[in-house]
């Protein structure tokens, strides 16, 4: 049965879609969960790297910005939104020189997990007469950095502790490991893993002295649970804003949910069950989901995926029953946000299937 859609006729594809009643419904209840939990909002940008999305995630109550890079807090610098967590470690002169110009005219906290980090960071306080606010990564299942909850991470930040121009004020982790998770009960189980690691840790160290002020979670899915944990000041979450399989696929939100999708036409149709389309690994990211087949998902067909990449050809998948001709639009979920946006220079806002404004990627390839 032949399947028209062309539900963008003025878009020229590929494009990169996201819808703005989705995206402004997201950033409103998200920061209505961490407000009814009497936590603090500090979204991650490395999901969007959009300067005017961060600013709509500040007016809707945001605390600051995560970043993931010097570069992405310089992008935002840039455009006066100055209070960042920079969650990830600042390593070598030519970055220490970078963050010492960034503290100038910015709030910044670094996090690290090991001491010669943290004496780098020190020498740099010293040098420029100031105290640098640390949190100090915890690994509670995502196995990245952080060493382990409890006694080992307390005789880290005990270490750190005695260097004379650093101050631990948080300990952070990012629970990624809940993507693995299959059902909202078993993310929920992650959430409270998660903020059960930190708090038990923050005891530990109050019984040697150490006050620790800020427990910081990240991960969106376990952001969705906020309320159902105790002792966290603060959610980090980033890949919310849009939504994408890798949510979708463990039941923490809802089709309702999904702000961005890939927009692709069909340019080849050669033989049965498969059409091309012009969108391929330079569009899509590459990332593969542990929950469904390829590389995207059809928001409008079902058994519909990109199931191969070349850089600019996509295999779909047509199931029998389903016919597509040259020139139709396809509309896919893809499965990872936050990678397929630094693919693109810039995101098309919709409104009512019409281009509304366009969404610059101001910090598109900050990756140093």
């Amino acid at each position: 049965m032949r399947q028209h859609r062309q539900p963008w006729a003025e878009l020229e594809t590929p494009a990169v879609v996201v819808d703005l009643d989705v995206l402004d419904r997201n950033l409103r209840h998200t920061a209505e969960l961490a407000r009814q939990a009497g936590v603090k909002l500090r979204p991650h940008f490395k999901t969007h790297k959009s300067v005017w999305i961060a600013q709509e995630q500040m007016r809707n109550g945001a605390c600051g910005i995560t970043v993931a890079k010097l570069g992405e807090a310089e992008v935002l610098a840039d455009a006066g939104i100055a209070d960042f967590l920079v969650a990830f470690p600042i390593v070598g002169e030519a970055k220490l020189g970078r963050l010492a110009r960034l503290m100038e005219r910015a709030n910044v906290i670094v996090s690290t997990d090991n001491v010669q980090v943290a004496q780098g960071l020190s020498d740099l306080g010293g040098s420029l007469g100031k105290v640098i606010k640390l949190y100090i990564d915890v690994n509670t299942g995502l196995n990245r950095c952080g060493k382990e909850p409890g006694e080992e991470t307390a005789q880290l930040v005990q270490e750190i502790a005695k260097l004379p121009h650093v101050r631990v004020i948080g300990l952070m982790t990012h629970g990624g490991f809940a993507y693995g998770k299959k059902t909202p009960e078993q993310v929920r189980e992650a959430a409270r893993v998660e903020a059960e690691g930190l708090v038990r840790t923050k005891q530990l160290l109050a019984q040697s002295g150490i006050h620790i002020e800020e427990i910081s979670v990240g991960s969106t899915p376990t952001s969705k649970y906020i309320a159902d944990v105790e002792g966290v000041t603060e959610i980090r979450p980033g890949a919310y804003v849009f939504g994408d399989i890798a949510q979708l696929a463990i039941g923490v939100i809802t089709p309702e949910e999904c702000a961005m999708h890939v927009v692709a036409t069909v340019v080849s149709t050669p033989r049965k069950g498969t059409v091309i389309v012009d969108a391929g690994s330079k569009t899509f990211s590459s990332d593969v989901s542990a929950h469904v087949p390829g590389y995207g998902t059809s928001r409008d067909f079902a058994g519909v995926y990109v199931e191969k990449l070349s850089e600019e050809h996509g295999n779909v998948h047509v199931p029998e029953g389903i016919e597509f001709e040259i020139g139709d639009q396809l509309v896919f979920l893809p499965n990872h946000c936050c990678t397929t946006t630094n693919l693109h220079n810039e995101l098309q806002g919709v409104r009512e299937n019409k281009v509304d404004r366009m969404i610059a990627v101001d910090a598109r390839g900050k990756i140093r």
